[in-house]
């Protein structure tokens, strides 16, 4: 494994301001191709949000953490969060390879066995498939997880899970990985109850649109506490909402602007919640993100059946 720049066997040393960009802005002492405004509270060497590691007041480097820098105790004493305080993972990004993994299998499943096995787990209400009524409404109410997991064409699944590598990976790594999932998991099921809501009942949605719109909506608010400059994602974010409500693109708009709002709201809860609060309140949050999907999905069935 390379020595990572600014690391104690570099001579650049924890003293020093860290490398700087081609405009003269400062970059992670890690990660020289990502500039960041946020620096080591002890060392003062600039860190991304990947190598934050959430302390008492601010955020440490990896290296302090690991040295125990200052505190009087072993390196094994002192357990690396993440900024909103999750353990930090050796592979910051696993869970999101092991999701685009599952997104891609299915696909290659879809592939293999056709529309019987796509209309068997995506997401409608109820319609009249094989000569039987099928759908959340007939007690199948896992479809509100499967769909989120199943693409209607190599184009769909290509843009999908390259903004979950694009934008899941830094997420992942900022958060941890199980307020990752959390997030991920409750936006995606968001999505589809707002889905199952509002669209017609016989008509079919699947895709993992809402989960990826949960994880922009986080990564808006994780960008605004780190005082990122926002203009590039608000800008992606708005191209994606043009293409969600032009006509002729076939978008359950319902699913996208349902795990954005989730996003948001599970995001602000992640990032902003207080230290000796925060787990309480991370995971408080994505449960009652979670009743609001549960109350949604019975207030639709009753209307159906």
């Amino acid at each position: 494994m390379d020595q990572a720049p600014g690391s104690p066997r570099d001579p650049q040393g924890p003293g020093d301001q860290g490398p700087r960009d081609a405009k003269g802005l400062p970059t992670c002492y890690r990660h020289p191709d990502r500039e960041t405004g946020v620096r080591c509270t002890r060392c003062e060497r600039p860190i991304c949000p990947e190598c934050m590691v959430s302390a008492s007041v601010g955020f440490q480097c990896p290296d302090c953490v690991r040295d125990g820098s200052g505190t009087g105790h072993p390196a094994s004493a002192t357990q690396p969060r993440t900024l909103a305080g999750g353990a930090v993972a050796a592979d910051p990004r696993l869970a999101t390879k092991v999701l685009i993994g599952v997104n891609l299998a299915a696909f290659v499943v879809q592939l293999a066995l056709g529309d019987r096995f796509t209309d068997s787990f995506d997401l409608f209400g109820r319609a009249l498939l094989s000569g039987e009524m099928q759908g959340v409404a007939e007690g199948q109410p896992y479809r509100l997880l499967t769909a989120m997991f199943l693409h209607g064409s190599y184009i769909h699944i290509m843009f999908n899970m390259l903004s979950l590598w694009w934008i899941g990976g830094p997420l992942e790594a900022a958060l941890g990985r199980a307020r990752y999932l959390a997030l991920y998991f409750v936006s995606g099921l968001a999505g589809s109850a707002l889905s199952y809501l509002l669209a017609a009942p016989n008509q079919p949605s699947l895709g993992a649109s809402g989960a990826i719109f949960g994880l922009f909506g986080a990564t808006a608010v994780l960008m605004r506490r780190l005082k990122y400059d926002m203009r590039p994602l608000i800008a992606l974010l708005v191209i994606n909402l043009i293409f969600t409500f032009s006509p002729g693109f076939n978008i359950a708009w319902q699913a996208h602007i349902g795990g954005l709002v989730a996003g948001v709201v599970l995001g602000y809860a992640m990032v902003h919640a207080p230290r000796e609060w925060r787990a309480l309140i991370q995971y408080g949050v994505c449960a009652l993100v979670l009743l609001v999907v549960v109350v949604a999905t019975l207030v639709r069935t009753a209307q159906l059946t």
